[in-house]
């Protein structure tokens, strides 16, 4: 395992999200180096519970719980918050995704801590964001991939939208957050710099990524429609079935690209036509090329197809599961897997990118039990002595740990 000192390193994050998108941005932070203390809830944060659970606790908890120091405070007691407001004296990062307003209500809210720590980088994560006519909605993943949307442009025409299997809205929103917070980091270190609020909503995480549509619209009327498998305006970029029931992608969009690729379908024909040499008569002609892609794709196997294409520089793959991932050489050779240890059992955990090729991010520990460190931080920064801790616990403020 390397060494390398990681960019984050010296920074203190202090995490009260819970869920996936405040705790994901802090994984990416923790990742790179930051010190992040995840303040629970005695109940603990309920993704613990989620999916597949072995031993109590998620598998997907012990990846996304990683390098995060597990600390159990109430924040409905007063003497909970007091304990937060001191946490936040030395932190360089505070990240919630609680309700617009639950930070005010509790006494935790950006101005009460800026009179404390100028310094401090504010994050918030919310569905609609702190201001505006919903920011008091409440907004879950699926909710603001159908506002901001996402949910609009995908499926098939005429049919009920459709949604991944993933909380792509949160996992977006968690994105913006880290880039967010560093932009906001750097700002700090400028002369007269300091601390300030960065504000991310889902669904405008998620609005960050259509790409052209607005300036569509707004200058020629066109609403982008759902297209299925294909991307409405580049042809062909689509998926085929292959005769051993396995699909393929192939985007063959580039002019000299979809040349190779017809020659190689057998379409010579198709290859040197001149109504189809550029995409836009590609587009107009989209139906009959998917045609003679399908056909040919379904008279042979799907390694053949991808072999083929290939030696012929055609961008082609295959539509890989969890499983698939695992067993390729070049996952492996990339290093998108880490092993941990659970118990003495041994888990793989995807790592977290970019890949920084000096100062690398990696994987201290798993994500641990509720309130692991309560020790650690409570009477390591706070100084609180074991009987204080004893009284905490007794009083429901934090969780045995």
């Amino acid at each position: 395992m390397t060494t390398a000192t990681r960019p984050l390193e010296g920074l203190r994050v202090i995490e009260l999200g819970q869920l996936l998108a405040g705790p994901f941005a802090c994984t990416i932070l923790g990742y790179f180096g930051a010190e992040v203390i995840k303040v629970e809830a005695p109940g603990g944060d309920p993704i613990r519970g989620w999916r597949v659970v072995q031993d109590g606790t998620s598998l997907w908890y012990r990846s996304l719980g990683r390098n995060k120091k597990s600390v159990t405070l109430d924040l409905k007691s007063e003497r909970g918050r007091e304990l937060v407001l001191q946490l936040l004296d030395s932190a360089d990062v505070l990240v919630e995704n609680f309700r617009p307003g639950a930070m005010e209500e509790w006494g935790l809210g950006p101005e009460v801590v800026k009179a404390r720590n100028p310094g401090l980088v504010y994050a918030r994560i919310s569905g609609y964001g702190q201001t505006g006519p919903y920011a008091s909605k409440p907004g879950y993943a699926s909710v603001t991939e159908g506002f901001g949307g996402f949910r609009y442009i995908n499926g098939e025409p005429g049919k009920a939208p459709v949604r991944p299997n993933i909380s792509l809205g949160d996992t977006v929103a968690a994105l913006h957050a880290a880039l967010g917070i560093t932009l906001a980091l750097l700002q700090r270190v400028k002369p007269g710099g300091e601390g300030q609020v960065v504000d991310v909503a889902l669904y405008e995480s998620i609005f960050n990524l259509l790409e052209g549509m607005v300036p569509e619209y707004d200058g020629a009327g066109v609403v982008r429609e759902p297209s299925g498998t294909t991307v409405t305006g580049i042809v062909p970029t689509n998926t085929y079935r292959c005769d051993d029931g396995k699909h393929v992608v192939i985007g063959g969009n580039g002019d000299s690209i979809f040349k190779r690729l017809m020659t190689v379908a057998g379409r010579s024909d198709m290859a040197a036509d001149p109504a189809l040499a550029d995409n836009a008569g590609r587009v107009r002609h989209e139906a009959e090329i998917d045609k003679a892609l399908g056909l040919w794709c379904g008279q042979h196997s799907s390694t053949h197809v991808i072999n083929v294409l290939e030696e012929a520089r055609v961008p082609v793959g295959p539509i890989y599961s969890v499983a698939d991932m695992l067993n390729d050489p070049q996952y492996q050779a990339r290093g998108l897997f880490e092993q941990v240890e659970i118990d003495g059992k041994p888990l793989k955990i995807p790592a977290i990118m970019p890949r920084l090729a000096g100062t690398p991010g990696r994987t201290e520990w798993p994500g641990g039990d509720l309130g692991s460190h309560n020790r650690d931080v409570l009477q390591g920064l706070l100084g609180l002595d074991d009987d204080e801790l004893a009284q905490l616990a007794a009083d429901g403020v934090i969780a045995p740990g």
